[in-house]
């Protein structure tokens, strides 16, 4: 992938997107440290729920991780930015519609903003706010997992359990990544309880 480039002072959204396991939160880190690297002073935030591997870091499946701010809102942001030329935002789906502004005001104010997070939820519904965000940013990303029961290319989020509620934290125990052919949306409706998820 090239360097964005853009004149000195003018902000930029980035968006990485894709389904569970796809790499997203490793290509978020890979992109902060190249920033570190430059020299640029770099802030990364979190939602406060988001506690799976540690509080205040943002953690790959792989362990790869990274110092972190969590924060409760997306509002909460505006007043810990400081002087953060790169700000990065991981599980951007846990935050609220705030984000969209949050992430405009900081690129308006010519700060890099890279966002990390799913697109689609469990049943395959755009996963606000995200969709709005892939509207505004100037660069968008879509990564691909592997599909666990064929090895193609996979874009969905199987959820293992039955929870019907749009945001389960979880990992391998609760989600594979699978491809069109073998995601099951209604793979805990009542009358599909007994049907394999494979």
């Amino acid at each position: 992938m090239s360097v964005y480039r853009m004149p000195p002072g003018s902000g930029w959204i980035e968006v990485v997107t894709g389904c569970m396991f796809s790499g997203k939160t490793e290509e978020l880190i890979r992109r902060l440290v190249r920033a570190q690297i430059a020299k640029q002073d770099v802030l990364v935030f979190k939602p406060a729920v988001d506690i799976r591997y540690a509080r205040e870091d943002v953690v790959t499946h792989s362990g790869r991780r990274l110092p972190c701010q969590p924060v409760a809102h997306a509002s909460d942001m505006l007043r810990l930015v400081g002087e953060a030329q790169v700000v990065g935002v991981d599980e951007a789906q846990f935050f609220d519609h705030d984000l969209v502004d949050v992430c405009n005001r900081f690129a308006d104010e010519g700060r890099r903003v890279i966002v990390a997070g799913l697109d689609q939820d469990f049943a395959g519904k755009p996963f606000e706010p995200m969709p709005q965000l892939l509207a505004v940013a100037e660069y968008i990303t879509k990564n691909l997992a592997v599909c666990m029961v064929c090895g193609a290319p996979a874009d969905r989020s199987q959820r293992l359990i039955a929870r019907e509620d749009q945001v389960v934290l979880g990992s391998q125990e609760t989600y594979e990544a699978r491809c069109r052919m073998h995601w099951r949306p209604d793979a805990f409706d009542a009358e599909q309880e007994d049907l394999p998820l494979g």
